[in-house]
Parts: C-alpha cells; structure tokens; sequence
C-alpha cells in the first residue's frame, strides 16, 4: 500500500473512530439524563407522599384536638328525652363549655360556667359499663329539691316544666328500686323527714339538698326515664357537655329501605334542643 493511501485509510479510521466515540458519549450522557429524569421522578413522588402524610397528620391531630375538648358528635338512642330528642337526632356537643376533660387523665381545662338548672347535659353515667347520655339539670350544688305527684319543687318553689312528657300513668318503681333510691336519698334528707316511715317512689321524693360537687338529672320522658331518681346524684367530674343544635335526624323505625336518607325529619335539622 503506498504512503498516500495508508494516510487516507489512517484519517478515515480516524474519523471512524471519532465519530464513535462522539457517539458513546452522547449514549452516555442519553442515560445520565434519563438517570436523572428517573431520580427527579422518584424524588418528587417522595415529596409528594410525604407531603400527603403530613396533611393527613396534621388533619388527625386537629380532629382529635376538635373531638377531645371542643366539639363532639352524639347519637340518641332512647327515648327518655322525649318529646325533646327523639331516637334518631344527631348532635354536635360543646364540649369546652363546662371544661372537657384532657385526654388521657381525669384532669379538667377551666370551664367557661357551670351547668344550670333547668338546661339540658351530656353525661357519662355513674354505673359500671354505663353509656355516654343526655339528660336535663334538675338542681345543683346547695339546691333543696322535691317531687309531689310528679311536680318538681326546686327551693320550695314549684318548677315549670313545658318540656316534660308522662305517657304510661301506671309506671313506678318496684320495691328493690325503692330500697335502692332510698339509700342513696337518705344521707341528704332534710331533717323534717322521717326516715323510718320514708319510702320514695317514681312521682314523689325528697326533700333532699344536692351536696357540693353534685347535679341531679332526670329525663323528660319521666314514665319512661332511667335517671338520678334510679342511681342517684351525678359528680360533676361526669358532665361531658351541653347539647348544641341537631345537624341531622330520621326516623329509624320507618317502613322505607335506608330510612337514613329516606325517612329524615326535615323539620328538626338545626335546632337547638331546650
């Protein structure tokens, strides 16, 4: 081969050899770029998640703030508050009014007031195993009370009382409830009273004084209320709230499929139960 051709094959490999290698390098830098497109990629859906669990975080520690000692939703389930709330209302409670308990202990935030006769609370009742209830303030702490043939006497002074319903005349207590109520009755006696010949029933009782620390509840459905007059005087340590307004009811009885969303009492949404 002569000199001039072998320079010629020699650039030409040159060349050759360039452009490949021009081209390993574009390859690479091909895959350095979907490398870093592929990490960018997987760094932002990083990102993202962690900022989605943070959210969700953050919403669960406000809703359990909000629950704990703000606002909680409650349920009726019987009907010893009627004709005032019936089976089926949903409630929103201000739990923060009368000082809501802090999660975990049995320690109390300051309270706005104090509950008041006459107004209707949340509690949780004072037996083993008892649910969370509604029930309305008959008297508190100092208040001398009575019940003379089912009226109310708060201070020797007769209460009115719009809101409360006798439906069954022939309700009363057996005599194992009577003992029962009598025990709890009798420390707070007033002195006027017998207590050898004293034998309380349904519709009449007392006069006894509220001790300090205490509350006396009874439904408005007094025929068919399970109440103070049943398990005694409330510690005010048990007070959760007071009822704020329904946000939603039905009838859960009704005859329709799903009476959820088909049997809703339009006419109670909203208001606030007195």
């Amino acid at each position: 081969m002569s000199k001039k051709k072998k320079k010629r094959v020699d650039k030409q490999q040159g060349v050759t050899e360039e452009k490949a290698s021009e081209a390993n390098a574009a390859d690479k830098a091909e895959d350095v770029s979907e490398e870093k497109t592929e990490g960018d990629h997987k760094q932002s859906l990083n990102e993202w998640a962690l900022g989605w669990i943070k959210s969700i975080a953050i919403a669960l520690v406000i809703w359990f703030v909000v629950q704990a000692v703000l606002v909680k939703s409650f349920r009726i389930i019987s009907n010893s508050l009627e004709p005032t709330l019936l089976v089926g209302d949903w409630l929103f409670i201000n739990k923060a009014i009368y000082g809501a308990r802090i999660p975990l202990t049995k320690a109390h935030l300051p309270a706005f007031r104090e509950p008041r006769a006459g107004e209707l609370i949340v509690l949780i009742g004072i037996e083993p195993d008892s649910l969370t209830i509604v029930k309305r303030v008959i008297g508190v702490a100092g208040d001398t009370l009575e019940m003379r043939n089912d009226s109310i006497f708060r201070n020797n002074e007769y209460v009115v009382e719009p809101y409360v319903r006798h439906i069954d005349p022939t309700a009363h207590m057996d005599r194992m409830q009577q003992g029962r109520t009598k025990r709890w009755q009798l420390p707070h006696l007033v002195d006027t009273v017998d207590r050898d010949e004293y034998l309380p029933d349904l519709r009449n009782w007392g006069p006894f004084v509220i001790p300090e620390g205490h509350l006396f509840t009874m439904g408005d459905n007094r025929d068919s209320s399970y109440d103070g007059r049943h398990w005694g005087l409330l510690p005010r340590g048990q007070v959760i709230g007071h009822p704020m307004f329904i946000y939603w009811s039905y009838n859960p009885e009704h005859w329709r499929p799903l009476p959820i969303v088909t049997a809703v009492r339009w006419n109670r949404l909203f208001r606030s139960p007195g």
